[in-house]
């Protein structure tokens, strides 16, 4: 049983692990980029570079093989040793090549953790938002940190298995529920109109197709890995299905309002389908965390000296340094959706397309070396001349649309992200939480001013005077009472009215007052004439109510 759930290495865990991995958070914002390229551009694109994708996985895993070959001829063993990228580069091209991987391919998977981190955080607002997004990438960092206890990718057969599920659940959710919905009032599909969101749309799917950093990884993590050459096709093919009706179905419900939410899901409404889509994702954001932090790992691990240990707990114990500034970047650029450009234009352009690309050129540019080399090119390329001519358009294309206009656009879209919301937002592209209106004056608007001319309200302490900007328009919204009830307001206010009076005068006892009050209330003649002083009887205030 353990052999079965915790180790595997067939073609199917291989392909289960190159898709699931390809397709995390990044299926939530493929809207928001259809949004800025337009629904044309979009599927196109989309459709583009995941061939380019694919081929440079095909690249990748051809120097793989050559690295293995070569050095299972000298007796090298891998038995405790995981190769990686920059190992490949190493042997194949020199040290200086091996320093761009490295460094390429490091900066590439800490920052593709970083953006789980964040997509986490912006997920789970969508379900419980009583705590602000950068809360939840508190809890989510200690969360994710748990990755540390898993060794490599022999284990992550269940995981990748789930976590495709998980994604294949939430793109069918994305597609259904924007069909049921249909589209808003007034929708409006006005993509392409602006070079900057254009071109950030497009590196935003460049980075989408670009999760093959960890392709050295799984196939070494393969028992057989020479089978993995169009593993990385067949998984991108089905992520089509996933990718391309959720984004299409969602543009054309909510057109150029995705420019605005960077997150499908908080157009959506809020039901129990979409709260099972943003756990399920939530799982599957933690188990691709782990996917690009394992190859950190194991570099840090060789770079301590503890790679060989069998020790999984001290393994797990150096590993943690890797996870505090993932931890802390994501709180600093917690720009869901334009992160993704960035890191496509500047890291994915290079680790994943140009360098495999310029690599594979070099490695084979002489005779000899194509004449002994372990893979040869593929049928429909026709020969090495084909592949080279492949690779320079590859090159060519991604080194001027992905990084040059990419990059310029990612750089401006993400600059206007940080003067809108500032580092450290504390909820980025959060909805404005609604406060009810203070509830008006008790009495205002209740009886009409015309009943009690001249008087005002009495204060007291549970109804107190607002200034007159302050004062909410309550007549027209308070209901009208009846005229049994105006004519007792009147009634009322006039008695206060003459209470006020009748202290103000000089030499009167309060019980003279209580009891003309008294002949007030009670309708009878008042009882003014005996009074000693003269009164102007024919104010409001002194006239019974009539």
């Amino acid at each position: 049983m353990k052999a079965l759930l915790w180790h595997g290495g067939s073609i199917w865990d291989a392909w289960f692990s190159c898709a699931s991995n390809q397709v995390a958070q990044v299926l939530l914002t493929l809207p928001y980029s259809f949004s800025q390229l337009g629904m044309v551009s979009g599927v196109l694109l989309q459709i583009f570079y995941g061939l380019v994708g694919s081929w440079t996985a095909y690249l990748i895993s051809v120097l793989y093989v050559e690295y293995r070959t070569r050095k299972e001829k000298e007796g090298v063993s891998f038995k405790n040793h995981v190769i990686q990228w920059f190992e490949v580069l190493d042997a194949l091209l020199g040290p200086y090549w091996k320093a761009a991987g490295l460094i390429s391919n490091c900066t590439m998977l800490f920052f593709a953790a970083v953006i789980q981190l964040i997509a986490c955080a912006s997920n789970i607002y969508y379900v419980n938002d009583r705590l602000d997004k950068r809360t939840w990438t508190y809890i989510f960092g200690a969360c994710c940190a748990t990755t540390v206890f898993i060794p490599s990718f022999h284990n992550y057969r269940v995981c990748s298995f789930l976590g495709l599920g998980m994604t294949t659940y939430t793109a069918w959710y994305l597609t259904i529920a924007a069909a049921v919905h249909g589209q808003v009032d007034g929708v409006t599909h006005s993509g392409p109109n602006k070079l900057v969101l254009y071109f950030t749309g497009a590196t935003n799917i460049l980075y989408t197709f670009g999760g093959h950093a960890v392709t050295v990884e799984v196939m070494h993590a393969m028992w057989k890995p020479r089978k993995f050459k169009y593993i990385y096709l067949l998984a991108t093919l089905y992520v089509f299905t996933l990718t391309l009706p959720s984004a299409a179905a969602m543009y054309w419900a909510f057109g150029d309002q995705l420019l605005t939410h960077s997150n499908a899901f908080s157009l959506l409404p809020r039901t129990r389908w979409r709260d099972a889509a943003v756990i399920l994702m939530l799982i599957h954001q933690f188990i691709t965390f782990g996917f690009a932090c394992t190859p950190l790992y194991l570099v840090w691990e060789k770079v301590i000296g503890v790679h060989e240990t069998g020790s999984v707990c001290l393994r797990a114990l150096v590993r943690l340094p890797i996870v505090v500034p993932i931890w802390f970047l994501a709180i600093i650029f917690p720009f869901f959706g334009p992160i993704n450009s960035a890191v496509g234009a500047f890291l994915v352009s290079f680790t994943v397309y140009i360098i495999p690309s310029v690599a594979h050129l070099l490695t084979y540019r002489s005779a000899s070396a194509r004449l002994n080399a372990a893979e040869k090119p593929p049928f429909f390329v026709r020969g090495w001349t084909g592949m080279f001519v492949v690779n320079v358009l590859v090159v060519a294309w991604v080194l001027v649309v992905g990084f040059g206009l990419g990059g310029w656009a990612s750089v401006v879209n993400f600059i206007k992200q940080i003067s809108t919301f500032g580092l450290f937002a504390k909820c980025y592209q959060c909805p404005p939480k609604t406060h009810s209106p203070p509830p008006p004056h008790p009495a205002a608007g209740a009886y009409p001013r015309s009943a009690a001319p001249g008087l005002q309200l009495p204060r007291t302490q549970t109804s107190p005077r607002l200034p007159p900007t302050s004062r909410p328009p309550a007549a027209a919204a308070a209901p009208t009472p009846s005229p049994g009830l105006q004519l007792q307001a009147t009634a009322d206010l006039q008695l206060q009215a003459a209470a006020r009076e009748l202290r103000q005068r000089r030499g009167v006892a309060p019980s003279t007052v209580a009891r003309e009050l008294r002949h007030r209330r009670r309708g009878s003649p008042s009882s003014v004439a005996s009074w000693p002083w003269p009164m102007d009887t024919g104010s409001s205030v002194c006239r019974p109510p009539s």
